[in-house]
């Protein structure tokens, strides 16, 4: 289904992005924006409805379910808010969600994949409302999981963390990735460097890109009002990607599974606050 028609699915009342409207992305603004008090409580109520879009998804992940039909469940819970799926006609991507299971590292596009158990699963969620985009998304268990993909998860969960305890004003962009570096060789994991964490607001995708790796050119010194996103990929193998023939599915090189922890983060005058926090990933119930 192409991303006009499948816009068609959702209500005409919920506002949707520009470029969704326009059938084309506007370029990203040269400046990196510094969002005021107004702007800020916008991004906070709305990275509140993508958490609920998020838990809604998770809590239909079991074996037996398609990718397909968790795209579904993120769309009936949108229109249940009255916000629109930001993926949805982005670039022309035509689902609701991402579903990247095992060895999909990002941007995996929901079909007819059967989950079963054992697998690994991260459904990344981006909502509109209000003017504003908020992102985040999580990596869980189907049933029962291995011991090594058990590591994997938790070495991205505790990456994902340890980057953005180092966000702060004055604190250098590539802090973050030399958190996540540091978990990544301690757990001897790969590193996904071919994407990126993102700015955030007005946009879906924004400046700054930020970097999950050692990248002495990330130079920039953070400041408050600014929002991005945080999103290691660490992988059980070589963290290379290929990109599959539909144009977005990005698997890794060898096969081996990969894992994702995201949220939507603000610089404040004091540190950084979380703004798609909901229920961490280590009080979920497992095996």
């Amino acid at each position: 289904m192409n991303a006009p028609v499948a816009s068609a699915l959702i209500p005409t009342s919920i506002p949707r992005p520009q470029y969704v409207y326009e059938g084309r992305v506007a370029p990203p603004p040269a400046r990196i924006p510094r969002h005021d008090a107004l702007m800020i409580e916008r991004m906070r109520q709305t990275g509140r409805k993508a958490r609920q879009v998020l838990e809604a998804v998770l809590a239909a992940v079991a074996p037996g379910i398609t990718t397909q039909a968790l795209d579904q469940v993120a769309r009936e819970k949108c229109i249940e808010l009255g916000i629109y799926p930001s993926p949805l006609g982005f670039h022309g991507y035509p689902a609701c969600i991402c579903t990247s299971v095992n060895e999909v590292v990002c941007h995996g596009v929901p079909n007819d994949r059967v989950l079963k158990d054992g697998d690994i699963i991260n459904c990344d969620i981006t909502v509109f409302a209000d003017g504003v985009h908020g992102d985040c998304s999580e990596t869980v268990f189907v049933g029962t999981p291995d011991p090594e993909s058990r590591r994997l998860v938790a070495a991205t969960f505790e990456a994902m963390w340890a980057a953005i305890r180092t966000v702060g004003p004055g604190q250098r962009l590539d802090a973050i990735g030399r958190a996540v570096s540091a978990v990544a060789k301690r757990e001897r994991l790969g590193n996904v460097r071919e994407f990126a964490g993102h700015g955030i607001g007005e946009g879906f995708q924004m400046p700054p890109d930020v970097p999950h790796y050692v990248d002495r050119q990330a130079t920039l010194r953070l400041a408050p009002g600014m929002t991005f996103t945080i999103e290691p990929m660490l992988t059980l193998g070589d963290s290379r990607c290929l990109i599959l023939d539909d144009g977005w599915t990005a698997v890794t090189r060898d096969g081996k599974r990969s894992a994702q922890f995201e949220h939507t983060v603000l610089v404040t005058d004091r540190g950084v606050e979380v703004l798609t926090a909901g229920e961490p990933w280590f009080k979920r119930p497992t095996p």
